[in-house]
């Protein structure tokens, strides 16, 4: 896949970061047309004035001349090369985005307003936290009012949310059997097939200390606290997060999150949200990352936008000496033979999602059990670079990338994997993702190839001779 076809594909994400598109009346108007009206000055004197010309239509949507230019100076202020990057390529990648959004209104895979008001809600809180105040956000994107902005906001996610739903919508039943992925595999000539890089696997034994009763019951109390003052003098649930919550994750945002059933979120903590009523703010309850109170903001059917604190109770420097000290004398006995790794980490890891496996971690990405070195999370490559075989590290002090309390771990490489040509057997789990993202990719091109003969399409003059990926010219 060449450069330019990776930053069109990817297209889609970035126009969530697009928040320096411009007045379509002001600075968008960089036309292929003009018309000469007369001066004030001067009736028989003439002044050209270029207007914005309409490069394509593609169902309900208008793409114009300015959009196009508009995308590519937004690329270039993401950062991306440009180089590969034509006006021709420019505009199917957007008449593919607007195909996909028509196409979702009419099959009714809709996305409310309310959803696309939230985001919109997400990105300026976002926006404001970097930057320092709406005011400096709105001039240093050129907008002139905060009205505008949000309009502008609005358009844009409506429009990428439209298309991303339709995409997910065309390859969400699609699957991969094991024949499938044989012959997808067989068909690639053996001088061509995928190498992948070096891999290792990781196993780790989890010690999290744990907080006293007594600091428990503080911080229960704090929330309680802060619960009093919503519920009884009015105060700002908002502002109370961004003083008091310990959720990196939300802390800047006031709290807040839009959250389904089906949200990856810790399940006592979807419990608590839908049993609550609009309005209303929760007891303290705990979860793994600590104690939280929950405020709800709206109820939209099965979706709610809710605002929540997190507090963590202090974990004393005894309780984590005594978390390190178990862990070197876990250790020890590993070493000495006494019980295997995986024995251990079943007896004495706290971390449910590893112990039940030996402590194999698994990887993010596609959730098998290797990770490839090039692509590793910096943090877990710098712990565990130097471990040769059947070397186990020290005990390592490690905040909860989630947000919990901090832990102490052990890490072991339990198992190493050269560079390598793409192996069927070995490599089943990585080759299957490759099969199923062919079958994908097929069907949406199939897809596109329909729509395109169905749906109402026209584009200019000016841009008919480009050599379009899709056969967006009709005859």
């Amino acid at each position: 896949m060449t450069t330019s076809r990776r930053l069109l594909t990817f297209l889609a994400s970035i126009f969530c970061a697009i928040l320096t598109a411009q007045e379509n009346t002001e600075e968008g108007a960089e036309a292929s047309a003009s018309v000469e009206t007369p001066s004030k000055k001067d009736s028989t004197n003439f002044k050209r004035i270029k207007l914005d010309g309409i490069a394509a239509v593609v169902g309900d949507y208008v793409i114009l001349d300015s959009d196009i230019e508009k995308t590519l100076i937004d690329l270039k202020s993401q950062g991306a090369s440009t180089e590969d990057i034509t006006h021709c390529s420019l505009l199917g990648k957007l008449m593919e985005d607007r195909l996909y959004a028509h196409q979702a209104v009419q099959d009714s895979i809709l996305v409310s307003d309310d959803e696309v008001n939230a985001t919109g809600e997400r990105q300026l809180q976002s926006l404001v936290q970097q930057i320092g105040s709406m005011e400096k956000v709105l001039k240093y994107y050129k907008k002139e009012d905060e009205q505008s902005f949000r309009e502008e906001l609005f358009k844009i996610n409506k429009l990428r949310m439209l298309s991303e739903k339709m995409q997910q919508d065309i390859v969400s039943e699609i699957e991969i059997t094991p024949e499938e992925v044989r012959q997808f595999f067989n068909k690639i000539p053996e001088n061509e097939r995928p190498v992948f890089g070096a891999e290792l696997e990781i196993a780790q034994i989890v010690k999290a200390p744990e907080p006293s009763q007594e600091e428990k019951q503080k911080v229960i109390d704090k929330l309680n606290e802060i619960k009093a003052d919503v519920e009884d003098n009015d105060a700002s649930f908002s502002v109370k997060a961004i003083l008091y919550s310990q959720d990196p994750g939300s802390k800047s945002k006031g709290g807040f999150y839009s959250i389904t059933k089906d949200t990856g979120f810790d399940k006592t903590f979807k419990d608590v949200a839908f049993s609550l009523r609009e309005g209303e703010v929760s007891e303290p309850f705990e979860t793994m990352f600590g104690f939280h109170i929950i405020y709800i903001e709206k109820i939209r059917g099965q979706e709610l936008d809710l605002r929540h604190i997190l507090i963590q109770p202090e974990i004393s420097d005894k309780a984590l000496a005594e978390a390190k000290s178990e862990l070197d004398s876990i250790r020890q006995k590993i070493i000495e033979g006494k019980f295997t790794f995986a024995e251990a980490a079943l007896n004495f890891s706290d971390e449910k999602e590893t112990k039940f496996d030996g402590g194999l971690l698994r990887n993010p990405q596609d959730f098998s059990s290797r990770f490839e070195l090039t692509k590793m999370d910096p943090t877990l490559y710098n712990q565990v670079r130097d471990l040769q075989d059947d070397q186990i590290s020290y005990p390592i002090l490690e905040a909860d990338p989630r947000g919990g309390p901090s832990k102490y771990k052990i890490l072991k490489v339990t198992n190493r994997y050269d560079e390598h040509v793409a192996d069927f057997a070995k490599d089943y789990t990585k080759i299957q993702q490759l099969a199923l993202t062919e079958k994908q990719y097929n069907a949406i091109k199939e897809w596109m190839e329909d729509h395109i003969e169905d749906t109402y399409i026209s584009v200019s003059d000016a841009n008919r001779d480009c050599d379009f990926a899709n056969n967006w010219v009709k005859e």
